[in-house]
């Protein structure tokens, strides 16, 4: 097959990563998970517990492709590759192998304590005579709790309709195992892995999973060699778009490749096996954004030589054929028939792929006039929304010198504007349109970075109304990340400190973009797309002198006060209760000590924390504080929804 690569491949490309951050899949919210169970790993680690590994831990997995939490019960054993490596005081086992264990595979013999040869113990019943008359451990001996399913090795206990935990009690060999030392001295064109992350890896040992090779007759004396901490090391250095074809070729194999074949011939473990050779005969320049698509298909590609060839080689080992009797005859045909299919639709086939909606997501991002906003409609919204800011930021905005480098800006708090309203009206009807709802979606992870608070504090309120929890909290996190003692509150940000920072070489929207947390401003048209206790805000009139009067219906909150009163009500859906009262009590510190421009706001968004806490005094005597604030937005007047 020649390696033609259409036009539209890089503009395909951009908008697949645009699709795929949209499902959760961005470098803020994958490394924020990956943060998660690194904190988990080392308190599990801490009392003795399991070690978490497979797609959750990599997070290399979606909500539709519905991955098991994998986690390995370390055994209580000494594994030695050689005689000279013995523990003495201690049971050892010895890492052997012949001619009848399969690659990948290995057994474990006994050596006694201060003998000088293994001995065979009849009264254990964990220990067998292998063909060759050594004493190894058994690992059938290893037997499933009856209460609980199992898959292989592991057992399984299923805690939802989607989420189940796969548990495989496993022994650990600290040392690089002697069957996988041509990976370490292997000839790299390109340099992947580096020699840094070779030597990491290697440092991580091996597993030996009590499973034998089920076509082996001495099937149950052997174990299978894992490197799984391995690679779940390699795969948290890929980069953004190693990590999305990746999981790419997972969706694929779920949409279009195990419908055909079924779920026992490729399993995401070809897939990744296909990165990993891959990144290493590849330079790595190719692999960027605009090139997502061809590395898919040169993923597919592979897997389709491979298909051929009946032959996959383990990415460790080189001798284990992970394809042996898994692909042949009949198989063999229905897996180079999908395979060919795919490969000749040019990645038209992604427009129909049904895990996590990204199909029918990319038709929208590649064809909705939505998507393809022009700016005409622009000026009327920055005139309308640049009012609510101090006269002088939005005069400065609004001057000639600058108006084209704040373009960008207002695009993007144009995008996020528009993309609530959509969701309000979808959300209004009794059955809500799937199609608005992640055309709204998109609009808003458009506009996320149009500052550092407001679009993804409008982003973070759209998860929180839609009850996707996960998402939420994950772009709160990267908000207090990014809320830096170099961020300005708008109100801080006079227009000598913008001029003095022009002078620094930033331009006004890098400004905006990365040292500015912007007001919150809600229209009614929002409504279903905000939390309640900020409706009462917009039912209330607001009059803001500039040079001329502008009476219209909206709702403005400081950007620190929203953020933790985000915290709260996601934590308190959570049932996060520590992490639920931090949120509280830094909502308070802000109210009491940084003076937020909006008070009365504040304190009407403090008054229904408390009365969620059930501290009605404290949430009384907050609102009645609240009435008897002054505006302070150029002495106008604002009727205050405490009342």
């Amino acid at each position: 097959m020649t390696l033609n690569i259409p036009e539209y491949y890089k503009e395909v490309s951009l908008r697949l990563n645009r699709v795929l951050d949209s499902v959760g899949l961005g470098e803020d919210i994958r490394w924020q998970k990956i943060n998660m169970w690194i904190q988990t790993q080392n308190m599990s680690v801490v009392c003795g517990g399991q070690r978490f590994l497979g797609s959750q831990a990599e997070a290399t997995t979606t909500p539709g492709l519905q991955s098991d939490i994998d986690t390995n019960v370390p055994m209580d054993y000494t594994i030695i590759q050689n005689l000279e490596s013995r523990v003495p005081g201690v049971t050892n086992l010895l890492v052997v192998s012949d001619e009848n264990t399969p690659p990948g595979y290995v057994k474990l013999q006994y050596v006694e304590l201060d003998l000088p040869l293994p001995k065979y113990n009849e009264q254990n019943v964990a220990s067998k005579l292998d063909i060759f008359g050594r004493s190894v451990l058994c690992n059938d001996c290893w037997k499933f709790n009856i209460a609980d399913e199992h898959h292989g090795p592991a057992n399984t206990k299923v805690i939802s309709k989607r989420l189940s935990i796969d548990t495989v009690s496993a022994a650990r060999l600290h040392t690089w195992p002697d069957k996988a030392s041509e990976w370490l001295t292997r000839n790299r064109r390109y340099n992947w892995p580096s020699k840094r992350t070779i030597d990491l890896v290697q440092q991580t040992g091996a597993l030996l999973v009590p499973v034998g090779h089920k076509h082996s007759p001495e099937k149950h004396l052997q174990w299978r060699l894992s490197i799984s901490f391995g690679e779940k090391l390699l795969v948290w250095l890929f980069n953004s778009t190693q990590y999305k074809c990746y999981i790419l070729l997972k969706m694929i194999s779920k949409s279009f490749i195990k419908p055909v074949v079924g779920n026992d011939v490729l399993s995401s473990y070809h897939c990744k096996t296909c990165i990993f050779y891959l990144l290493e005969n590849t330079p790595t320049t190719m692999w960027q954004p605009d090139n997502l698509l061809l590395c898919v298909e040169m993923c597919l590609r592979l897997l389709y030589t491979w298909t051929e060839a009946k032959t996959c080689p383990n990415y460790f080992i080189l001798d284990e054929n992970m394809f042996q009797y898994k692909v042949y005859g009949h198989v063999q045909g229905q897996l180079l028939g999908v395979l060919s299919n795919l490969l000749n639709q040019e990645g038209r086939y992604l427009t129909k792929m049904s895990c996590d909606h990204i199909g029918p997501k990319l038709v929208r991002t590649c064809q909705s006039p939505l998507l393809k906003l022009e700016l005409e409609n622009q000026d009327l919204f920055s005139a309308a929304h640049l009012v609510c800011y101090p006269i002088g930021f939005a005069r400065l905005l609004s001057s000639q010198e600058v108006s084209l480098d704040v373009k960008t800006f207002v695009r993007k708090l144009y995008c996020s504007n528009i993309g609530s309203k959509l969701a309000s009206i979808s959300l209004s009807s009794e059955s809500p349109d799937q199609r608005c709802l992640d055309i709204a979606h998109e609009l808003l992870l458009l506009g996320s970075s149009s500052d550092v608070t407001s679009g993804k504090l409008k982003l973070a309120a759209f998860y929180l109304v839609l009850d996707n929890l996960d998402m939420c909290e994950g772009v709160l996190n990267v908000i207090h990340a990014n809320y830096t003692n170099t961020v300005f509150d708008l109100f801080q940000l006079s227009p000598k400190l913008l001029k003095d920072k022009i002078n620094e070489n930033l331009t006004v929207s890098e400004i905006i973009s990365h040292c500015t947390a912007l007001t919150v401003v809600y229209e009614p048209l929002e409504m279903k797309c905000i939390p309640k206790a900020l409706i009462p805000e917009i039912f209330r009139t607001t009059i803001v002198h500039t040079d001329v009067y502008y009476i219209f219906m909206l709702t403005m909150v400081d950007p620190k006060v929203y953020l933790h009163f985000l915290e709260y009500l996601c934590h308190y859906r959570q049932s996060k209760t520590a992490q639920k009262q931090f949120a509280l009590e830094d909502m308070i510190y802000v109210i009491q000590h940084e003076d937020p421009y909006f008070t009365d706001t504040a304190l009407n968004l403090l008054a229904y924390c408390l009365r969620q806490e059930g501290r009605m005094i404290h949430a009384y005597k907050v609102l009645s504080k609240s009435m008897k604030m002054s505006m302070k937005v150029n002495n106008g007047q604002r009727h205050n929804a405490a009342k």
